[in-house]
């Protein structure tokens, strides 16, 4: 308990500065009971016995001394005191009397006897200590304590210990008496008891010491045989001799033995009877130690075998009848051949078991001892085996004769032969062979049972016999693709595959199937072939049946070239490798088609349209069907010309051309050709304008157009003629009585012209005589300012895109004063040149 003293009297400071007072002791005292706090003073109970209560105080500055008292709560007897120096911080009352409630006060004092502080806590002390009455071991293991109550004891402790096997506990217990458990056997013990009430534990009474018993022998108990019975065990430590009483089950008759020795034989038993044995080891006191009681069932007696026969629910069994025994827990049946049975009744079966076999069978009972000696055997014929080898003669059609192997054992044979139409014949015989009458296209099922007293063999070979089947009827060939035959028939009985063969004039096919159906794919194409159809079964393929002859398609043709002789006339090329066969090109394109046929290598397709893409393909055909299409070849025919083309003049050297468009047309190339020149335009769209046209000019119009594969198509359309020019050095002459004379240069003295004079007061137009370049405008307004548009007519029409001249009356008077002037100047130039 020195922790405590020092954490008070030395780190009280420091402990107290860091937590809380009350929570440090709390933490660091487990045996602190009670905490009491006053004036600035903390007390708290230590410890607590039947007639003290020990105390502890935080240590108060300026104190001398402290002083304890203990005063009996509610009664008139007087207190106990004990003081204490400065310096100490834990202290005890004591002479109090035991289960009493104290107020406990702690005062700390000056030098001058000054209060300066005081702590006051409520403490009842322990029980009275018991005594104890008397102390023993009944088991190796407990020692059981009697001992006296006390009052206001809640519960007492039993304290146990021992120096020469280093053993201390604690045992609570409610009341007397009480058992000390998980002792040593043979062990001396010293022992003691605690009261113990709320306010702790009483001083443990006077000790008194106990010595546990040995412990017990532990007995392992074998039957050897089914009248003896063998105990042995270890030794027990401290033992000097052991007792064993044998009981046996049902009696009351007990056999004693003592001894010294570790095992024990006992005689004489009854077969299949319990005997059960209780085992006592005596120490040196002759002190008996823990008892241990062991049962042991002694082994059965042989039984008797009653009768063996075969199982009627298992073929290939043995039900074995005896008699039980005494004590059987079950019974095993094992037979010279190494089968064996259980049961725990008074029959087995052993199954399964061979056949052909003289077989010695014993039953053995068994029960926990182990199993008894075996019966006497009995021996047992079993039935014959199954007889192995089946094989069938078929000596001439229609006659079979079944054979098979002998088995030992047999008395006689029975044959059984099923046909697959559910036909059934069978013979008995002691003989190994069986003859029957069998049909073609039929297949039969065969097996044989041996038989003797134990009854027939098992099921053994089961033969499948089929005979020939016959040539299939309606056979019927026929061409689903140009080198692919499907060959069908009627099914045939006892077929079991068909071998197909066609043969041709250098090839042999082969088709295998169980289906009355072949297809004979990748032959020779324009070929005859010789087709048999064989059927099979597991003897062999019939090979005797009739040949079909049939021809495959026309071989697929090659095409060699495609020529266009004119935009409507395509000519067809191709390769012909077969006989008497008729060829068909077919030109395939969105529209519809177009074919030529021919019996040669080429033909013909007339009235193609123009601009289109057509899909070239060439089949053959015979009287055996149609090939395989050649590959397509593609083929464009030539652009189509555009159904409307119009050209229009826009000036006097440049027109306008449009067109339709065209189909198969891609681009277009438009020509105006002339003696005097020509013009040309390349272009993607339906229209082009065209520059450098000679006024006056007859032009031959074409077009060239492209496709997008390079095909061009040449179109000619009717002429086109460009106008009359229009005239030049158009002037104005003002005449007499307000006449203007129109004046003009022309190109062709043929052509016809209008003139039309535009004023800001009035119009004015004139048409000059055929083949005349002037006209005249009467009654015209002077001194006003006119656009003069001198133009050719047309077919009748003005040509419009001729140019505008202006002119002003007072412009032309002016003008000819200045001519007049220019030409005096000249005169007077030329005069004075030297």
């Amino acid at each position: 308990m020195s922790r405590p003293l020092d954490f008070w009297g030395k780190a009280n400071t420091e402990g107290m500065r860091s937590m809380g007072l009350k929570s440090l002791i709390v933490v660091l005292f487990g045996m602190v009971s009670q905490i009491a706090a006053q004036n600035g003073m903390v007390m708290s109970v230590y410890t607590v016995t039947s007639k003290s209560v020990s105390v502890q105080w935080n240590k108060v500055p300026g104190a001398s001394s402290y002083k304890v008292k203990a005063t009996p709560k509610g009664s008139l007897e007087s207190s106990s005191y004990s003081q204490f120096g400065g310096n100490f911080v834990v202290g005890s009352v004591n002479s109090l009397k035991p289960n009493t409630i104290y107020i406990v006060e702690v005062e700390a004092v000056d030098g001058t006897s000054n209060l300066l502080g005081r702590a006051t806590i409520e403490q009842i002390t322990a029980p009275d200590v018991p005594g104890i009455s008397k102390a023993y071991s009944k088991l190796s293991n407990s020692i059981t304590v009697e001992f006296n109550a006390v009052q206001g004891a809640s519960s007492y402790i039993l304290r146990a210990e021992s120096e020469s096997a280093n053993f201390f506990s604690e045992t609570q217990v409610s009341s007397s008496p009480g058992t000390v458990l998980n002792l040593q056997p043979c062990t001396e013990y010293m022992l003691s008891v605690i009261s113990v009430n709320s306010g702790g534990r009483s001083q443990p009474s006077l000790p008194q010491k106990a010595k546990t018993v040995v412990a017990a022998p532990q007995l392992i108990a074998a039957s050897p045989n089914s009248s003896t019975i063998q105990l042995y065990w270890a030794p027990v430590t401290k033992a000097v001799f052991y007792a064993l009483d044998i009981i046996m089950e049902g009696s009351g008759i007990r056999i004693r033995l003592n001894t010294t020795k570790l095992s024990v034989t006992i005689p004489n038993l009854q077969a299949g009877t319990t005997y059960c044995t209780k085992g006592n080891a005596f120490d040196v006191d002759n002190i008996p130690g823990d008892d241990i009681t062991v049962c042991q069932i002694t082994r059965p007696s042989p039984p008797l075998i009653s009768q063996i026969k075969p199982s009627s629910c298992s073929p290939q069994g043995l039900v074995v009848n005896f008699e039980n025994v005494q004590g059987a827990d079950r019974y095993l049946g094992l037979s010279s051949t190494g089968n064996n049975c259980t049961s725990t009744g008074s029959q087995c079966i052993l199954s399964p078991v061979s056949c052909g076999q003289n077989q010695s069978i014993t039953i053995t009972a068994i029960n926990q001892a182990g199993p008894s000696s075996p019966s006497k055997s009995m021996n047992f014929i079993t039935f014959p085996c199954s007889p192995q080898t089946l094989w069938v003669e078929e000596s001439v059609p229609g006659s079979c004769t079944l054979h098979w192997g002998a088995v030992t054992w047999v008395e006689y044979y029975m044959a059984f032969i099923k046909r697959d139409d559910g036909t059934e014949e069978f013979c008995n015989t002691t003989r190994t062979t069986c003859s029957y009458t069998c049909q073609c296209s039929f297949t039969y099922f065969m097996n044989v049972f041996a038989y003797n007293r134990a009854g027939p063999s098992p099921p053994g070979q089961v033969l499948n016999y089929t005979t020939f089947p016959c040539c299939p009827k309606n056979v019927s060939v026929s061409l689903v693709s140009p080198e692919t035959l499907a060959i069908t028939w009627a099914p045939v009985r006892g077929a079991e595959v068909y071998e197909t063969r066609a043969v041709g004039s250098s090839d042999l096919i082969l088709c295998n199937d169980t289906s009355p159906v072949c297809a004979l794919s990748d032959l020779r194409c324009n070929t005859k072939y010789s087709i048999v159809v064989c059927p099979c079964s597991e003897r062999g393929c019939n090979n005797n049946c009739s040949a079909t002859t049939k021809e495959t398609a026309p071989c697929q043709p090659i095409i060699t070239r495609i020529q266009q002789l004119d935009p409507f006339l395509v000519s067809v090329s191709w390769t012909a490798s077969n006989t008497g066969a008729m060829y068909t090109a077919n030109l395939l394109e969105k529209r519809g088609s177009h074919t030529c046929s021919s019996t040669g290598t080429f033909c013909e397709v007339t009235n193609l349209p123009c601009g289109t893409m057509f899909d070239v393909s060439v089949i053959a055909s015979t009287s055996a069907g149609s090939s395989f299409p050649s590959f397509t070849v593609p083929l464009e025919t030539v652009p189509c010309c555009p159904e409307s083309f119009t050209v229009t003049q826009v000036t006097q050297a440049m027109t306008n051309v449009t067109w339709s468009p065209a189909t198969g047309a891609k681009t277009y190339i438009t020509t105006l050709t002339s003696p005097r020149g020509n013009a040309k335009c390349h272009t993607l769209s339906t229209s082009c304008l065209m520059g450098c046209i000679t006024c006056g000019t007859n032009y031959t119009v074409s077009m060239e157009i492209l496709s997008s594969t390079g095909h061009k198509s040449l179109c000619t359309y009717h002429g086109f003629s460009s106008t009359t020019c229009c005239p030049w050095s158009v002037k104005l002459y003002r005449m007499t009585n307000n006449i203007i004379r129109v004046f003009w240069h022309s190109s062709s003295s043929q052509s016809t012209y209008i003139a039309d004079l535009y004023g800001s007061v009035s119009n004015y137009t004139c048409t000059p005589q055929a083949g005349a370049n002037f006209c005249d405008v009467s009654e015209i307004m002077c001194g006003d300012v006119y656009t003069v548009v001198v133009a050719p007519l047309s077919q009748g029409s003005k040509i419009k895109f001729c140019s505008q001249r202006m002119y002003s009356g007072k412009y032309h008077l002016l003008k000819k004063l200045i001519l007049i002037i220019i030409s005096l100047l000249s005169h007077l130039l030329n005069y004075n040149q030297p």
